[in-house]
């Protein structure tokens, strides 16, 4: 099977791939950047969807994401390494001062389009069929349906783990028709160590993004966890231990449970979509220690931390370029913009998800910095009105800080959260937005980003780590990295 039928398009490193390597080569991101959501047709079929009824306007929602999805019949031909081809493909091959391998972010995303830069996922999404004959609230039936699929997937793939994961908050509608199966890299593997080779100059910088958050989980082999929930509006015990919100949500659901059943964790691995697995470290440091590249680590806690020091980074930035400051645009999830962020001189901030801590999130970056004149907002819709959900009006809240507009981009006011077409929507809406246009200017060089590290790094909870890769610690591996 190609390659590409392995990635599914509401996958975030998928999405935040497609973006970044659209952008190295001089384009935007339009529904996605993918063929499928870029013709004609989808694009003015999609906001009709928004006009169903709600229960046909979910079943629509589901189809598409079965469409992406695989049987476990087909998961057998699942090849990693052609899937990492597939990465290294989309980007121009040209020469790179840095590139960047691990967690996937999306203000990463916003920093290796100022570099001038690739990045290569660790962690990518499996979406695996079961066509209904697993009950959404029942997650110990869809890791025994998995338990096979699983054991063929990991005995054909030594340098994978797999993070089967469950969350029936935010996947709801998804879950009818599939299940999460999230694998990280281990190892390099030949493709992106050939495509690193080929692409990075002489003294070249390899970074390693490192998301340090970590989930709760239940081990089913030496690389198999599964993981009941994840980052958003309800806590690790929430999904494993119930309680009121919990209860409140499963009864708008429909369903007779209080709580979701489940044992209580056995183990604590890095988060399934955004945590860093170290064990790639050592070939990251073996890579680097023969090719001569500096190795540098970018750590931090969880993913919206990098987003408060990227978007002052483009802040600084048009300073030094004599650019208008005022202009933010706030992405959420897979909607995002790199090349109109740059093309209208607006700093971009990314979050999470469209729920009440990235809202906070959003709200502590407005308190800190100077005042904005004017705030765009993207919100990513799953269709589900889940725990911690941000309502409509704690957005409006945050767009009236804008001193002279807050506008949302592409959001159907009326029917959020299940406003389906936004993933077509928010593209016209960003250029419409970005109506002062600006030259795209040269790559940000390594040596600026060193000097606003120095003035201002110790703002913000990211390390900036420079690894040893000198012989005497050759055989150290991991341990050395980690200490």
């Amino acid at each position: 099977m190609r390659a590409r039928r392995f990635v599914a398009d509401f996958d975030s490193s998928a999405a935040m791939l497609r973006a970044l390597a659209g952008f190295l080569h001089g384009r935007d991101f339009p529904a996605l950047g993918t063929h499928r959501h870029t013709s004609p047709l989808f694009e003015a079929l999609l906001p009709v969807v928004n006009r169903l009824p709600v229960p046909r306007r979910e079943a629509a929602y589901v189809r598409s994401g079965l469409a992406e999805a695989l049987t476990p019949r087909a998961l057998t031909h699942f090849d990693a390494e052609a899937l990492s081809r597939w990465v290294v493909a989309r980007y121009p091959r040209q020469r790179y001062p840095a590139a960047v391998v691990g967690s996937s972010n999306g203000a990463l995303v916003h920093l290796c389009a100022a570099l001038g830069i690739p990045w290569l996922p660790q962690t990518q999404l499996l979406a695996v069929r079961h066509d209904g004959r697993v009950p959404v609230d029942e997650p110990l039936q869809h890791l025994d349906f998995a338990r096979e699929p699983a054991r063929r997937l990991l005995e054909s793939h030594p340098d994978l783990q797999l993070h089967h994961t469950h969350d029936a908050n935010h996947d709801r509608l998804l879950l009818r028709g599939l299940t999460h199966f999230r694998v990280k890299r281990r190892r390099l593997g030949v493709a992106y160590v050939r495509f690193l080779e080929d692409v990075l100059e002489p003294g070249a910088t390899l970074f390693v993004s490192e998301c340090e958050l970590r989930w709760p989980t239940l081990r089913q082999g030496e690389r198999h966890v599964f993981q009941h929930g994840a980052l958003g509006g309800a806590s690790p015990d929430e999904y494993y231990l119930g309680g009121p919100r919990v209860e409140a949500y499963l009864r708008r659901q429909g369903s007779p449970r209080p709580r979701w059943p489940t044992p209580p964790p056995d183990s604590d691995s890095p988060e399934a979509e955004w945590g860093y697995e170290p064990a790639l470290s050592e070939d990251l440091q073996r890579l680097a220690r023969k090719r001569r590249w500096r190795l540098r680590r970018i750590v931090y806690p969880e993913p919206e931390a990098l987003s408060p020091l990227v978007a002052d980074l483009y802040r600084h930035w048009y300073r030094d370029r004599h650019m208008p400051l005022g202009r933010l645009l706030v992405e959420s999830s897979i909607l995002m913009e790199p090349w109109w962020a740059l093309r209208g001189g607006a700093v971009p901030f990314w979050m999470v998800l469209n729920t009440r801590p990235s809202a906070r999130a959003l709200e502590h970056y407005l308190d800190a910095s100077e005042p904005w004149e004017a705030l765009y907002l993207m919100l990513c819709c799953r269709g589900v009105e889940s725990i911690g959900l941000a309502p409509l009006q704690r957005w409006r809240e945050l767009l009236s800080r804008g001193l002279d507009r807050g506008e949302f981009l592409g959001v159907d006011e009326q029917e959020y959260p299940r406003d389906f077409a936004a993933v077509v929507r928010y593209h016209p809406a960003v250029k419409r937005a970005m109506a002062a246009r600006y030259p795209m200017p040269e790559r940000l060089d390594l040596k600026r980003l060193d000097a606003f590290l120095r003035q201002h790094g110790d703002r913000y909870p990211v390390r900036w780590e420079e690894a040893d890769t000198s012989p005497r610690h050759q055989s150290a591996g991991v341990s050395s990295w980690m200490h």
